[in-house]
């Protein structure tokens, strides 16, 4: 990459077009991404509900409406309900995929089973990873993913992290991944792992949200000096992404109505 080079990459998730999809909120969302002129837009998934095919005809409309060359979509579990499996590729491509842009590498993983909310990467689909990383050893290695690789906090109970999960952990820092990108939990997060770091997209545009926390995006750069990610809630602020920060950011901060009974 070049010295003044900056590669900017907006990072969705958990769109869940279907009942309880928030449209306004997605459009805002949209209406910013597109001002911000990026690069690149992964969405790492959950883009339905149901799988249901008029749930993906939807996504499709609206994801079309972002103003972006290059995008990257990837499927989540609940995109593999009721066959839906079978109708992703058709509105959106495999959802397995190796693309570059510059000096960075996207490596999209398919993580959903179907009707599973957990999920699996695979020998097979761990062993391309592993020769895309090699291949691509010289560049900046963004792999992305659905489901999470550690727990999240605030989360509960962990029931659905990827089944392989070790192992692809492994494979990620042993074949020197730079970047994982995942969604899943509706919880922005981060995790640093030596030289590489996970980082978690809450969710953009459902009102199934975990606590106090919003609807949201990350916004990060890659540029020579390294990875600046920040997290953005939609409509409102723009945060460095980092444990100490996302902790602040809760809707509680806003005077609660009192209900009298």
């Amino acid at each position: 990459m070049g010295k003044e080079n900056c590669l900017l990459l907006v990072h969705m998730s958990d769109i869940h077009c279907g009942p309880r999809f928030e449209r306004d909120i997605l459009l805002q969302a949209i209406d910013e991404i597109s001002d911000l002129g990026p690069d690149v837009i992964v969405i790492t998934g959950d883009l339905t509900e149901n799988g249901l095919f008029n749930e993906f005809q939807e996504a499709k409309r609206y994801i079309q409406l972002l103003k972006c060359k290059h995008l990257l979509i990837g499927s989540g579990n609940h995109d593999s309900r009721t066959t839906g499996y079978r109708l992703f590729p058709s509105f959106f491509g495999e959802p397995s995929s190796a693309r570059e842009f510059e000096d960075v590498v996207l490596i999209g993983l398919n993580s959903s089973r179907p009707d599973q909310d957990g999920g699996e990467v695979g020998y097979r689909q761990r062993l391309w990873m592993k020769e895309c990383l090699d291949k691509y050893a010289d560049r900046t290695k963004i792999v992305t993913l659905h489901h999470h690789l550690l727990p999240v906090p605030d989360t509960g109970m962990e029931k659905n992290i990827i089944s392989d999960a070790g192992d692809v952990l492994w494979s990620l820092i042993s074949h020197g991944a730079d970047l994982v990108l995942c969604g899943h939990r509706h919880r922005p997060w981060v995790w640093n792992m030596g030289k590489m770091n996970i980082f978690y997209a809450g969710t953009v545009s459902t009102n199934r949200l975990r606590g106090f926390y919003q609807n949201s995006y990350n916004i990060i750069e890659i540029k020579n000096s390294g990875i600046q990610a920040s997290l953005k809630i939609v409509g409102g602020k723009e945060f460095t992404l980092n444990p100490k920060t996302i902790k602040t950011l809760k809707i509680a901060e806003q005077p609660v109505t009192e209900c009298i009974l």
